[in-house]
C-alpha cells in the first residue's frame, strides 16, 4: 500500500521524460511502418495473392499495434520501465519484420 507522501511525489513527477521516450521510440516504430509500406508497394507491383496482401498489410499494421500495446503497458510506470517495454516491443517488431521479409522474398517455404 502506498503512503500519501509517495502518492503526492508520484503525481508531482514531470511527464516530459516519458513523452520524450515515447516520441523517440515512436520514430523507430514509424520507420518500421514506413519500411513495411515501401515493401508492400514494391511487392504489389509484381502481383500478390490474397494471402500476400493480408500478410503484407498486417506487416504495416503490426508495428503500430505493438507500439500502442507497449505504451499501454508502460503508461503508469517509471520512465526506464516504459523505455524497456518499448524496446522489447521494437525487438518483437524487428523479428516479425525479418520473418516477413524471408517469407515474402521466398527464402522460406510457406
Amino acid at each position: 500500500m502506498m503512503s500519501v507522501d509517495s502518492e503526492r511525489q508520484r503525481r508531482a513527477a514531470p511527464r516530459w521524460p516519458a513523452a520524450l521516450v515515447l516520441g523517440f521510440a515512436g520514430l523507430f516504430y514509424a520507420y518500421a511502418v514506413w519500411n513495411a509500406v515501401a515493401h508492400l508497394v514494391s511487392m504489389a507491383q509484381t502481383g500478390l495473392s490474397t494471402a500476400g496482401w493480408i500478410t503484407l498489410v498486417f506487416g504495416v499494421v503490426f508495428p503500430a499495434l505493438v507500439f500502442a500495446f507497449a505504451a499501454g503497458i508502460g503508461r503508469r510506470r517509471r520512465v526506464g520501465e516504459l523505455a524497456l517495454a518499448l524496446l522489447a516491443g521494437l525487438g518483437l517488431v524487428a523479428v516479425f519484420w525479418l520473418c516477413l521479409l524471408a517469407f515474402s522474398l521466398g527464402l522460406v517455404a510457406p
